[in-house]
């Protein structure tokens, strides 16, 4: 296999749940061939889908990653894949996965386009500037429709689609696609559509295919101003200018190719697999990391994609395993040799790479090195979680981290049996390293421990997990909502003073703050840390408050807001200033300044008028026209605000915004009142205020369960 960096192609496929990510995933694996038979989602037996869990359901779960050859104009790349999940509740597994990509397939349903969380993975393909293929898969299905489903690339995630193939029949008929580049017919033949057959386009396609390819050459000249001016000169520009540009601009994100087939029926998989060559970068052509100094965050750092630069690799994911963790890092620079000792900058702690793996799914293949541009899970690393940075000790870096969604939903759990609570707290420990989206906590007044996660189906799977995976009995109480706290005003000038005087020295705290409400936006503009939604600013002048005292007011500000001020719940989306103060020589010290920075922001959160936010989950359901008025209706007796209704006959999918409290079981009750018809999708949105009646009842409810705080 070649260390030549441009033959490398990082890459992982994604798109909504059941539009056929995992099924693409396994033709690939079988035409690069690193299988030797395909697996089927439908039987159990994908090769990506390997957790038990996944194997029952049918669905993906985790990310799985693997690494394959593929020859193309007689020369081998190596292909690093990941498959991601579609569910929402396992949207950290997609950004984790974004975060150390240089490109992606998105796969869409052929009959139903874009849907809501194929809006939701290319928003997260966005963030980190990811360049795409489209590929709009089941095109055999009835209903299918390539228009259709181009048009929606447009209208739902404003795409500038550039149709670079089109299908040769749809539904049942589909058989082959057009390459809309050199004009031909390709049909796939063979058992598994190994055979690539070229033919002449069939009669009835040609106007379609005219059509479209007048739309590509269009859309590829205003990429490029050569182009433009053969194209209104009346030239046709060459096939291998066309691709030069498209290739360019793909990586750019200026354009996105879409190519189309049907995975299921082997259509179209091994010319979707030479357009990830031919149109995704290589690690070479993005554009350096970036970091920063670790020890001094405000001084920016980049390394480039080269073997010979310093190491820096990303941690992207944990699994625990019974041979010991499995880290699995991205290599940004440099070369790492098995046993080589890294640096954690973020914790200062060494690290010990003591054996390298390249992965196929759960399946290892053991290597002496690995180089830049390259993608394997490491044994040995103890403390590193995902988003650390591990790096040449003579040479630091911290690379960006990643985004982590917060949790939506909680439960209580409890252990039935004195046994069982010794391996609970360690359970829950290595879940949490594996999945940063999932949180637990103790909660001293009740007694429980409390998970919190993304969605109901997120908990279920972490409770099977707990008792068929790691053999502890827990009980679980009922999912609870994630409830914020938040202030609607701006306050300033409020003191918060912390003093006690018990004979010999006493504790001496005082200062003064202003606070007021606060978006992640802003933070962002002034450059102001917003850990846990909070923004902490000192604008001491002269001294009426010794700098060393000055982090301890801010750990007592940001301990009370994470444990709850008015409600006890997180106070988020506020910025705290801290703006005067004084001091006692003798009598002063950390901890009373601690406290008097906890009593302050009591205060303050007091006079800011303090309201509880819900969370509202962003709701799309598919229904059949007939049963529209029982679906619509019952959205509003959830306190639901419907958005927008989409006709796509013979169905119609209505959007809404609907609290998640009033959404617990909801999936039950739509099958039940649409006769098993209708789906539905859910993803967090934002937090609103909650109304004056629900909170009065949701503080009754808390006070007779333990007492409200105060």
């Amino acid at each position: 296999m070649t260390a030549d960096l441009s033959y490398i192609r990082n890459f992982g496929i994604c798109a909504h749940i059941d539009a056929g990510k995992t099924t693409c995933s396994e033709r690939i694996l079988f035409y690069t061939g690193k299988n030797y038979k395909i697996g089927e989602v439908h039987e159990g037996t994908a090769t990506m889908d390997f957790l038990q869990e996944e194997q029952e359901r049918g669905i993906t779960i985790q990310s799985a990653a693997t690494t394959c050859p593929w020859e193309y104009k007689g020369k081998e790349y190596k292909l690093n894949l990941i498959d991601t999940p579609g569910h929402v509740d396992f949207t950290i597994e997609v950004e984790r996965s974004m975060r150390v990509l240089d490109g992606a397939v998105a796969v869409f349903d052929g009959k139903e386009g874009v849907e809501a969380q194929s809006e939701t993975v290319w928003r997260q393909a966005d963030r980190y500037k990811v360049p795409r293929l489209c590929f709009i898969n089941k095109m055999d299905k009835v209903g299918a429709s390539f228009e259709f489903s181009y048009g929606t690339m447009k209208t739902r995630l404003g795409a500038n689609g550039v149709p670079i193939q089109t299908p040769i029949g749809l539904g049942h008929q589909h058989r082959g696609i057009v390459d809309l580049m050199t004009m031909k017919g390709y049909l796939f033949e063979g058992e598994h559509g190994e055979k690539i057959v070229e033919i002449e386009i069939p009669e009835d396609e040609i106007d379609v295919a005219k059509k479209y390819r007048a739309i590509m050459v269009e859309k590829i000249a205003e990429l490029d101003d050569h182009l433009m001016g053969k194209f209104l000169e009346g030239q046709e520009p060459t096939v291998e200018e066309m691709k030069k540009v498209l290739r360019q601009a793909t990586i750019e994100r200026r354009c996105f190719p879409v190519l189309c087939g049907a995975a299921l029926r082997n259509v179209g998989v091994q010319i979707l697999i030479d357009s990830v060559v031919e149109y995704l970068p290589a690690p070479t052509e993005k554009p350096p990391v970036q970091g920063s100094d670790p020890s001094d965050k405000n001084v920016a750092m980049s390394r480039p994609h080269d073997p010979d630069a310093p190491f820096a690799g990303l941690v992207f994911k944990v699994v625990s395993d019974m041979h010991g963790d499995l880290t699995y890092v991205r290599v940004y620079s440099g070369k790492l040799g098995k046993g080589t000792r890294l640096l954690n900058p973020g914790n200062g702690k060494m690290e010990n790479a003591s054996r390298i793996f390249e992965m196929h799914a759960q399946n290892r293949i053991p290597l002496d090195e690995v180089t830049a541009g390259n993608i394997v899970a490491i044994v040995g690393i103890k403390n590193s979680y995902t988003g650390d940075t591990l790096c040449d000790a003579d040479k630091p870096i911290i690379l960006e981290r990643m985004h982590f969604p917060e949790p939506v939903i909680a439960m209580a759990i409890e252990p039935k049996s004195q046994d069982d609570k010794r391996k609970l707290s360690e359970a829950l420990s290595t879940i949490r390293r594996e999945d940063p989206s999932f949180r637990y906590s103790f909660d001293d007044e009740t007694g429980q421990t409390i998970i919190q996660g993304m969605g109901e189906l997120h908990l279920e799977i972490i409770r099977n997990k707990l008792i068929r995976d790691m053999k502890i009995n827990v009980e679980t109480g009922k999912p609870k909502v994630s409830y914020r706290e938040a202030i609607s005003k701006k306050v300033e000038e409020v003191r918060g003073v912390h003093k006690k005087q018990s004979g010999g020295r006493g504790q001496f705290g005082d200062c003064t703050i202003s606070i007021e409400p606060y978006t992640a936006e802003q933070a962002a503009e002034a450059e102001l840390d917003f850990t846990d939604n909070i923004a902490f600013e000192n604008e001491i002048v002269g001294g009426v408050i010794p700098k060393e005292f000055i982090p301890s007011i801010e750990y007592g500000v940001r301990t009370t807001a994470k444990t709850g001020v008015k409600f006890g719940y997180q106070l988020i989306n506020a910025k705290i200033s801290l703006t005067y103060g004084s001091y006692h020589d003798v009598d002063s010290s950390q901890i009373a300044f601690e406290l008097a920075g906890s009593n302050a922001l009591k205060e303050a959160v007091e006079r800011a008028g303090p309201q509880l936010l819900e969370p509202i989950m962003k709701v799309v359901v598919t229904v059949p026209n007939d049963y529209l008025g029982n679906v619509t209706g019952d959205i509003s007796s959830r306190r639901g605000m419907i958005v927008d209704t989409e006709d796509r006959d013979p169905v119609k999918m209505v959007s809404a915004e609907i609290p998640l409290s009033e959404l617990f079981g909801y999936t039950t009750s739509l099958r039940g009142m649409s006769q098993g018809r209708a789906s539905a999708t859910m993803e967090f949105l934002e937090y609103r205020p909650m109304p004056a009646g629900m909170l009065k009842e949701l503080l009754d409810e808390k006070a007779g369960g333990k007492g409200a705080k105060k």
